[in-house]
């Protein structure tokens, strides 16, 4: 009886999150889908977004996401790496492991505003896709560095016992056993990583900017499409075309999970 209860209110639970999902997506789909056509999709805005398309946001989005990841994933994997492989319980991992959780606490408005002090102003980048990379990179550090740490510990010891035994150093163990048993798991970080790089909209205002043009070098301005969306909604530019940006944005990442996801699984069905 009581687990019956239980079951059907976890059913409930589930059912009430999928609903909320479902009409979220359901309600910004039927608004923007409309207005989605190739034009909307190969030309540039114009007229502060009024009128174009979103060519080149969505150029800047992708690459926000790509210097993002291309910043922190080394950065994240060989902290995880520090953390799960060589670091000693003690003083020391108890504040690195502090370190990592309070940066994950941190909002991202306030990342916005180290962003803009420290790249945009101090080392002179300016509102540029490099200092929006720098500071979406330090943003998703957290995420990537647990995502991979708990891969990482989730390979049994007993592929390291037997690598070592064969006479692979620990660096070699690492390398070619740990970590591609470990990387579907470090790939879930990444897609939540690029899930949280694409919705910013704070902290990618005050470092990239919101230019409208074509971002050719990393040190130009670009506008993502979370930033276009917010701007054409709040100051009463465009509605319909912040739904259709807005349909765009949930398309691109589900499409960007989905691939993510289909390469976790086929790298895990290779291993």
């Amino acid at each position: 009886m009581e687990e019956g209860l239980a079951r059907a209110v976890l059913w409930g639970c589930l059912l009430v999150v999928l609903g909320a999902l479902a009409a979220i997506v359901g309600h910004v789909l039927v608004q923007g889908l409309p207005g989605i056509d190739v034009d909307f999709l190969t030309t540039a805005p114009r007229a502060s977004g009024r009128e174009g398309g979103i060519l080149t946001t969505i150029v800047a989005t992708l690459y926000l996401v790509a210097g993002a990841l291309a910043i922190a994933g080394p950065v994240g994997i060989a902290c995880a790496i520090y953390l799960a492989e060589y670091l000693r319980e003690g003083s020391l991992e108890r504040i690195a492991r502090f370190g990592v959780q309070t940066l994950a606490g941190v909002p991202s408005i306030i990342f916005g505003l180290f962003g803009f002090t420290a790249f945009v102003l101090w080392l002179g980048l300016g509102w540029s896709i490099l200092s929006g990379s720098l500071t979406l990179a330090a943003m998703i550090l957290p995420t990537l560095v647990k995502a991979a740490e708990e891969a990482i510990r989730a390979v049994p010891d007993s592929y390291r016992q037997g690598s070592l035994a064969l006479g692979a150093t620990k660096g070699q163990t690492i390398l070619r056993v740990v970590l591609p048993v470990a990387m579907p798991g470090i790939l879930s970080g990444v897609i939540l990583s690029i899930g949280r790089v694409i919705g910013e909209t704070a902290a990618v205002l005050l470092t990239a900017g919101s230019a409208l043009g074509f971002a050719v070098s990393p040190l130009d301005s670009g506008r993502t499409m979370a930033v276009h969306l917010y701007l054409l909604a709040m100051e009463g530019i465009s509605v319909p075309k912040a739904y259709s940006t807005s349909a765009v944005l949930i398309l691109l990442v589900v499409g960007l999970n989905a691939l993510a996801t289909r390469i976790t699984s086929r790298f895990t069905v290779r291993r």
